[in-house]
């Protein structure tokens, strides 16, 4: 008899406390997501992209806490981070001397397209990041 498998699971979602180590952790899970939904090409940009994420709830979210979705779609990933900071991230060209500020100069480099939107309920922001695959359609920026 057949034994019928089933299609690999569309998405992939936790909630944590970020800390310290949390950035390398949580970039090998989301690799190997990839990896299962064939698309290792965007291993690089997402798991950059994700620690970008992370590095800001960790200096900007006071609890720290988070909630990481990773959405396989027809034209690549879409990942989003939701935490309890009501704050939208403002983008610009930090200062020459500052030692922070650059992540979303960076962010924007590394992905197809990016956004925060405030939550629906109850406070907090979730920021989300789209990588289109190699076959795929060019994105649109």
């Amino acid at each position: 008899m057949n034994e019928l498998i089933p299609p690999p699971p569309v998405q992939y979602g936790m909630r944590f406390t970020v800390g310290e180590h949390s950035a390398g952790h949580v970039r090998r899970i989301v690799r190997a997501y990839l990896r299962h939904w064939e698309m290792p090409e965007l291993a690089d940009p997402v798991g950059l992209a994700v620690t970008e994420l992370l590095a800001n709830v960790l200096r900007h979210v006071p609890d720290r806490r988070c909630e990481l979705l990773v959405l396989r779609r027809p034209y690549g990933v879409r990942v989003e981070v939701s935490d309890s900071s009501p704050c939208l991230p403002t983008a610009g060209l930090p200062d020459a001397d500052a030692e922070s500020g650059r992540g979303l100069v960076l962010l924007d480099a590394m992905v197809d397209r990016w956004g925060a939107l405030p939550a629906a309920t109850g406070g907090g922001k979730t920021m989300w990041f789209e990588c289109r695959g190699g076959t795929m359609v060019p994105s649109e920026k």
